[in-house]
């Protein structure tokens, strides 16, 4: 069976890939969208389905008011003792001299049932990674962070004991690897295999110079011998390779006896060609500056052979565009209907809300049957209580669009969709109230905090009489543009009409944004209410088909 790579398009990686049986787990990255923590399953390592989102309390995650980019980092999911142990920080500042969030551990004995309140245990840095010993201790191990100016902020990997009895570490933390010479050591994975301790980690930083790279060590605490072939997999060295980014990785020993590793990865597009450097004269140096990714950044995999006790990615340590597996295909049903009429209790499991789960004041799906009401929140530069339900763009080639009835009665009230990267980075087609036209189509870009109208002085009147209005977006590579229809039954291109302005896909993305960026583009349905009466607009579907 050949896998083509990316295995997890458009979701969030900073994957831990966790075996239990002949099933497949992998935990990825969801920052600052709730419910936090996305885990998806195989039985093929081919073909995935998202089936569990575990830290869904606000016991678990409470998130209102973090950064954008912020929330959960890197989850490590395992399984022993007949229960999965998930480890995930909580990021509560995210740029400048200091990262401050805080690490726990929740667990449960179904990858999809109700998982435990969360477990405190330290806030000295990020990437928390839990390992289970073969003489039943566990260990700690997280990147260590570094405020001092004037020396590198990822100071090593630290290492520390953790009691299941007594619910929490003990003993000593321990700083146990400082990295090779690539720096920003993070995501550490300790592994046993054959007598050694395998530490791998991610190196070079989250962009176009990031890396895995792997040491190993007779003793659990050191010191570790850094492998002689570093790094284990990166696209540095290879700027026309379609998969970017590649690093912060995890192995899993497969059924089929044999080793693979999934791996984070980013698949560029050229925007405008006006890269924003991150990194200054470094990026320039290491020609770093290869364009930008709306998708984020997702996960791939490699296969994995070992000689004289290291491992190799199989045909080189280039992210590899297939990779050949000797699993017997297991095909899924798709997790998420093409056209969602909400006519069930629970949101799709595919849909996220910024920061914070939206609660009968904010939400219903039973007030209207057949409908998702949203009752107006904050605005969408908003990091505590918007009214905003979406889900990830996972190709460059879709339509996504809704249908809502919405009646506001002054111009603080907007409704509609929304493509969204961050509460800086956002355009939107809503339904709102303009005091010489009534109810109006609008408009409205945030680009990097830089605001506009595109259609100033062109908004569209809504005709008397009409109770739902269709809004479409279509997303198509490098641009994505609106559409509109006041047709109840919109079902043909006869009835739309397309607003006439193209937007840039690539200003959603990670590379585009300022500041921490790491999230990727999500679609999505909003209200907003500033006038604090919370009017409410009834959303009668959602429509995400790729093409």
């Amino acid at each position: 069976m050949t896998i083509t790579n990316p295995i997890l398009k458009g979701f969030n990686p900073d994957p831990s890939i966790c075996r239990v049986g002949e099933d497949y787990y992998i935990a990825t990255s969801t920052f600052e969208w709730f419910p936090g923590v996305q885990i998806h399953k195989s039985r093929d390592l081919k073909n995935w389905k998202l089936v569990s989102r575990p830290l869904n309390r606000v016991s678990q995650l409470d998130m209102r008011g973090n950064p954008d980019s912020g929330g959960v980092w890197a989850p490590q999911l395992s399984h022993r003792d007949g229960r999965f142990w998930l480890i995930y920080s909580d990021m509560k500042v995210v740029t400048g001299a200091f990262k401050e969030g805080r690490n726990y551990l929740v667990t449960s004995t179904a990858i999809d049932g109700k998982w435990s309140d969360p477990v405190y245990l330290n806030a000295s840095g990020f990437d928390p990674s839990l390992f289970h010993d073969d003489d039943g201790r566990k260990y700690l191990v997280n990147m260590f962070w570094n405020p001092r100016v004037d020396e590198h902020s990822f100071h090593g990997i630290v290492l520390q004991e953790y009691s299941h009895e007594r619910g929490g570490l003990v003993g000593e933390p321990k700083i146990v690897f400082k990295g090779s010479e690539f720096r920003v050591t993070e995501a550490p994975h300790l592994y046993k295999i054959e007598g050694y301790y395998y530490l791998l980690t991610a190196e070079g930083g989250t962009g176009y110079g990031h890396m895995a790279t792997i040491a190993r060590s007779k003793s659990i605490d050191g010191p570790y011998e850094i492998h002689p072939g570093n790094p284990l997999i990166s696209s540095r060295f290879d700027p026309e390779n379609p998969l970017q980014k590649a690093g912060h990785a995890s192995l899993v020993h497969a059924h089929d006896d044999r080793w693979y590793m999934v791996y984070l990865m980013g698949r560029p597009i050229d925007g405008d060609k006006a890269y924003r450097d991150k990194y200054g004269q470094y990026a320039e140096k290491e020609n770093l500056n290869r364009g930008y990714c709306p998708l984020g950044r997702e996960t791939s995999i490699a296969g994995i052979e070992w000689r004289d006790g290291w491992p190799y990615v199989m045909g080189g340590n280039r992210p590899p565009l297939t990779v050949e597996c000797g699993l017997a295909e297991h095909p899924w049903e798709p997790s998420c209907p093409t056209l969602d009429h909400f006519d069930n209790d629970t949101l799709n499991i595919n849909f996220q809300t910024p920061r914070v789960p939206l609660g009968k004041d904010a939400m219903s799906l039973g007030e209207k049957p057949g409908h998702l009401r949203l009752y107006g929140g904050d605005s969408l530069t908003s990091t505590f209580n918007q009214a905003h339900v979406a889900r990830r763009w996972q190709c460059l080639d879709f339509d996504a669009g809704t249908s809502l009835a919405f009646a506001p009665v002054n111009l603080q009230q907007m409704a509609g969709l929304v493509n969204y990267y961050n509460t800086a980075n956002w355009t939107a087609l809503y339904i709102t109230f303009n005091e010489e036209k009534g109810r109006v189509l609008d408009m409205m870009s945030a680009d990097n905090n830089v605001f506009t109208n595109p259609i100033d002085g062109d908004e569209i009147p809504v005709p008397d009489g009409t109770e739902y209005v269709h809004l479409m977006t279509r997303v198509r590579g490098e641009t994505y543009t609106y559409h509109y229809s006041f047709d109840r039954d919109a079902r043909d291109d006869a009835t739309w009409h397309e607003i006439p302005v193209k937007f840039h896909s690539h200003k959603l993305s990670d590379d585009y944004a300022c500041g921490a960026a790491f999230t990727g583009a999500f679609v999505g349905m909003f209200c907003t209410d500033g006038s604090g009466t919370r009017l409410h607009a009834d959303f009668d579907y959602f429509m995400y088909r790729e093409n």
